[in-house]
């Protein structure tokens, strides 16, 4: 089963899902600003942080599958589901399959779009510096997801996103690549899901098309999209406004003294 470390007691249920090249601990400062009504649980993605490799591919569906083994093993029914960048693709697909058992879904600096054809043959082109030199590809990538007008005052936090990225197997990061390249469009997820839907995104992200995201969301009202001044990591750049966003979108129905 993949690991998993739960926080806090609260009554809403809250499943968090990092990124590629993450684990749990990209969430450490953001955690601790979010609500005490969340019981919160981390998990790391197949591949990534104490979570075993599955096979040469992980598929967002398989990260789906193994997900639900958590939930399942825990007896969440009815939970929240944020996903950062990857984490966000596995999050679609776990809504896709498992979309009753959801009360709502959060594209955290991710998209419902699957990749386009340049976006697909960069990943293949990377296949080799991941196996050859992964820790150049490593400190060639991190810095990029961060938002370039700001790298100065962020730079303890880019050293931790590399030194998280580099604890993870060449492997896993491989099987995540060609996932990642395998995934669908699930614009129909977002059309069909009856729960909260939340979108956070970076105005200076780069690693995801946020323009054309926003742009492309359903005009429904059971959607909401905020648009923050940072790059591709904001549990890392701003977690202090990103755990005030989930705080009042996901518990608005609470008394404002409990939301803070």
């Amino acid at each position: 089963m993949l690991n998993y470390v739960i926080s806090g007691n609260g009554h809403e249920k809250l499943v968090l899902l990092h990124g590629f090249m993450e684990n749990i601990m990209v969430w450490e400062e953001m955690e601790q600003r979010l609500s005490k009504d969340f019981t919160i649980i981390r998990i790391d993605l197949p591949g990534h942080g104490l979570s075993k490799i599955y096979g040469e591919i992980h598929t967002m569906e398989l990260n789906a599958d193994e997900i639900k083994k958590v939930t399942d093993k825990l007896k969440l029914e009815k939970f929240h589901i944020l996903g950062h960048s990857m984490g966000g693709y596995t999050a679609l697909a776990f809504a896709d399959k498992f979309p009753e058992t959801l009360k709502s879904l959060t594209l955290f600096f991710s998209t419902y779009f699957a990749d386009d054809d340049e976006k697909k043959e960069q990943r293949r082109k990377s296949f080799k510096v991941i196996k050859d030199a992964f820790p150049h590809y490593v400190n060639a990538a991190i810095p990029n997801l961060f938002n370039e007008n700001e790298k100065d005052i962020l730079e303890g936090k880019i050293e931790l996103a590399k030194e998280i990225a580099l604890s993870t197997k060449p492997e896993g990061v491989l099987a995540a690549v060609k996932g990642m390249i395998e995934r669908t469009d699930k614009s129909h997820v977002l059309s069909n899901f009856e729960g909260k839907i939340l979108v956070i995104a970076g105005k200076h992200d780069h690693a995801v098309k946020t323009e054309v995201t926003i742009k492309n969301l359903p005009d429904k009202t059971n959607i909401k999209s905020y648009l923050l001044d940072c790059g591709h990591n904001g549990q890392l750049e701003k977690p202090t406004i990103c755990a005030e966003i989930i705080n009042t979108e996901l518990l608005h129905n609470l008394p404002k003294n409990l939301v803070f």
